[in-house]
């Protein structure tokens, strides 16, 4: 490849390694023409988007010449009542990676701090590198987030503070206690982004939801998409949620147009669809028991999740591992970038496709 603008390039950007996101269907099947394939490694919904939703793009179709609602107003209006707060608090992003390095840009620049978890989602260190911010990566505890090292971290150069709950890729979970504990010592000028992308998935009682809190604390703001248990995640299109201050300098970066038509009518759709969403909840639920059952009996440790995936540990293997899975037709997620080198990420599927892997697990394991 040609260097020939590699001094011209802002200096931060030089240092971005591209997302890499799980190897699709097609790929596997151009690779090793293999036509059982199970893909488990994007965290996707194996029922997909509900009936009523794909009734409702086909209406929306004949519209399609047409510029979306620039505004999303009638998205925006569903998301108002569902949530119980103004629309004037409510923004929406292509995905909810868009909001997230939204707010960075908004809060971040040069010299000042972000602060995210080891094990943390890719797209905080990446957005820290887009605004040329310095990222404070705080050592993880149990694989998850220790609140309390984090809250020790500000200082006075922090301006953001990501945290995720459950959190990807491990699935862990912090409760209401150590949730209150850490906000009630972060500053009110400091932003925290509490990113709950799998908040529909959680089992535990003492999940802190972060709706409950978003009236006591102005500097809260709240991350969550419609690509994981809504099942729209070719769609691209997630929400945030902050105070009308806040929201309102997103709203100064967003892009015109940047939720397409189609994706604003089937969030809408899929938003009032809470029949289909707990039937996905329910499947993931026996999925998740199915795989962690059967890992428990071969004796392959785990890390205990609340999401719609699982991190297994196999150890130096890993990776090995990960290339007879594919050979089997199961596509898993690799996450050594996350660190994570001894573990494979695995999505929760259909009952088919969760038996297909354990299938191909029980044949390759130790082989």
């Amino acid at each position: 490849m040609s260097a020939l603008f590699n001094q011209q390039i802002q200096p931060q950007i030089q240092q971005i390694q591209p997302y890499t996101p799980g190897k699709p269907i097609s790929e596997l099947q151009r690779e090793l023409g293999l036509t059982h394939i199970s893909k488990l490694a994007s965290n996707e919904n194996p029922l997909g988007a509900s009936p009523k939703v794909l009734a409702a793009i086909e209406q929306a179709l004949k519209d399609i010449g047409r510029y979306p609602d620039g505004n999303a107003f009638f998205l925006r209006q569903v998301l108002s009542e569902f949530l119980s707060v103004p629309m004037s608090q409510v923004a929406v992003g292509n995905g909810s990676n868009e909001l997230l390095e939204l707010i960075g840009r908004v809060f971040a620049g040069p010299g000042d701090e972000i602060i995210y978890s080891q094990y943390g989602f890719a797209v905080y260190p990446i957005t820290a590198q887009i605004v040329g911010a310095n990222f404070v990566e705080v050592p993880a505890k149990d694989f998850g987030h220790d609140l309390n090292a984090m809250g020790a971290a500000v200082t006075t150069k922090t301006k953001l503070i990501y945290v995720a709950n459950p959190n990807n890729p491990t699935g862990t979970l912090f409760g209401r206690d150590q949730w209150e504990t850490f906000m009630a010592k972060i500053p009110p000028q400091v932003i925290v982004v509490l990113d709950e992308a799998y908040l529909e998935y959680v089992e535990r009682a003492d999940y802190a939801n972060g709706m409950d809190y978003l009236s006591r604390y102005q500097n809260l703001v709240l991350s969550r998409t419609f690509s994981k248990a809504y099942g729209l995640a070719s769609l691209r299109v997630g929400y945030m949620v902050a105070s009308e201050e806040i929201i309102s300098y997103i709203n100064r970066l967003r892009a015109p147009f940047n939720v397409n038509h189609i994706a604003q009518v089937a969030a809408a759709t899929a938003l009032k669809d809470q029949d289909f969403l707990q039937q996905t909840v329910a499947l993931n639920c026996a999925g998740k028991q199915q795989i962690c059952q059967t890992l428990t009996q071969m004796n392959i440790a785990f890390i205990p999740s609340e999401g719609n995936f699982v991190c297994v540990q196999f150890g130096q293997d890993a990776m090995a591992l990960n290339q007879r899975l594919l050979q089997q037709g199961v596509i898993v997620r690799p996450v050594a970038n996350y660190g994570l080198t001894e573990f494979l990420r695995v999505s929760i599927g259909s009952e088919q496709e969760n038996q297909h892997f354990i299938d191909a697990l029980k044949r390759v394991h130790n082989a």
